[in-house]
């Protein structure tokens, strides 16, 4: 199993998670930020990972440093439950429908983190949630992580709708990536030898 638990504390916010790449989809979380349970719950879903998350923060701040440390440590478990990345399909892409919104996701286990988006969202808010936060999380997994993240809002007018198509994208994306590639076994899928 390819799996990793990571722990961060700060002066903001106090994390615990577990991830298992090779997992049943299953996903429990508690962070006290009710929208991005509900989110990291359609990430390990789609992406067919097992996740759980125990998170505390200063809430009663605003939701900005508990939905960042998530993302932080789901980058930092990510990166070590692939390890050397050998055998791996390194890409993966998907256009995801979610009802009138319509999202692209690519990603590329490459080594060099870094999130390009395009998400652009009619309301502030959706429920309590920022919905700026979003983007806020895919910047934290992608630097942690080490992914080439990218993901394109190519139709949506409904913030729900555009947010969460984005993180089912994001899990199926994924799941292609760190898929173990038949033809590629022992390999390490870069010319250079590593990633």
């Amino acid at each position: 199993m390819r799996s990793s638990t990571v722990s961060r504390t700060t002066a903001e916010t106090v994390v615990t998670l577990t991830l298992g790449l090779d997992g049943g989809g299953s996903g429990k979380s508690n962070t006290g930020v009710d929208f991005l349970d509900h989110m990291l719950t359609l990430l390990a879903s789609h992406g067919n990972f097992d996740l759980t998350v125990e998170a505390k923060g200063d809430i009663w701040v605003d939701f900005h440093h508990t939905v960042e440390d998530v993302g932080i440590c789901l980058g930092q478990a990510f990166a070590e439950a692939l390890g050397d990345k050998t055998g791996i399909r390194r890409y993966g892409s998907v256009t995801l429908p979610m009802d009138e919104a319509l999202i692209l996701c690519a990603a590329d286990c490459s080594g060099r983190g870094m999130f390009c988006g395009g998400l652009e969202l009619p309301t502030q808010k959706v429920g309590n949630f920022d919905t700026e936060l979003a983007e806020e999380f895919f910047i934290a997994f992608a630097r942690t992580s080490g992914v080439t993240l990218h993901i394109q809002q190519l139709a949506g007018k409904n913030s729900h709708h555009i947010i969460e198509g984005a993180f089912k994208a994001m899990g199926r994306a994924l799941r292609q990536a760190v898929e173990l590639d038949p033809g590629a076994t022992g390999r390490v899928p870069s010319t250079k030898g590593v990633l």
